[in-house]
């Protein structure tokens, strides 16, 4: 392995929200990397690299794959320079979760054929929250949910949707389409001029990358605003 390849950091001199535990913390789970939760599950580095470099070993040895990683051994995966035993019994139990907990999944993916279907899905992830989250839905050409996706989590009066992040995850898990949401605790479904210009940006951005922007819904606990549904997408 070519050390030359990394910049290794003890992850105590990472500003605080940079950790994996503390980020978890201050944005949740679905705003760490598949390497930072690894992490986690490692605990500790070695003496030349951070616990989130030894993850990116791992996740590396398996092709960047999470289903690949899963088929491998603990005996596979103590080959890796940092993982012994305990690590690596950490990692195949924690995949064997996630496996069972695929079993008790629906096994069709849902189809979202309009507004309506966008909200429900989207539901679970922002209903009663008391600041404003920006949210992607990534679909297949289909318009089957791949995944839902946290964008970024800000204030009662507004969030951050940073656009390079937005089509980053939409790239990354070959989504066809995507649909945009974020919420207003207050319960206002008026777009605001901002909302629009983002929209607009973005619907842009997605032409120009072959990633349509099939809708953009402004979320509250009991309606919706839908910019297709209203023809200023």
């Amino acid at each position: 392995m070519d050390n030359n390849l990394y910049n290794p950091r003890k992850i105590q001199s990472w500003a605080e929200e940079d950790r994996p535990r503390e980020k978890l913390m201050l944005k949740g789970k679905a705003a760490l990397s598949d390497a930072e939760l690894i992490a986690i599950l490692i605990g500790m580095g070695t003496v030349d690299f951070s616990a989130v470099d030894v993850a990116k070993i791992v996740l590396s040895a398996a092709g960047n794959n999470l289903n690949e990683l899963a088929r491998m051994t603990v005996k596979d995966l103590m080959k890796v320079k940092g993982i012994g035993e305990a690590k690596a019994i950490t990692i195949v139990s924690a995949l064997e979760l996630g496996r069972r907990r695929k079993e008790f999944e629906s096994p069709r993916r849902r189809r979202i054929t309009g507004a309506q279907d966008a909200y429900e899905e989207i539901k679970p992830y922002l209903l009663d929250k008391p600041h404003e989250e920006f949210w992607i839905l990534l679909l297949n050409r289909a318009n089957e949910v791949l995944r839902p996706v946290q964008i970024s989590s800000g204030g009662v009066a507004g969030t951050v949707a940073d656009p390079k992040l937005i089509f980053k995850h939409a790239l990354e898990q070959l989504a066809s389409s995507v649909i945009l949401f974020h919420n207003h605790p207050s319960g206002n479904l008026t777009p605001s001029q901002a909302d629009k210009d983002l929209t607009r940006k973005l619907k842009e951005a997605g032409r120009m990358l072959d990633l349509p922007i099939l809708d953009h819904l402004i979320f509250t606990d009991k309606s919706y605003f839908s910019f297709a549904d209203e023809g200023i997408l």
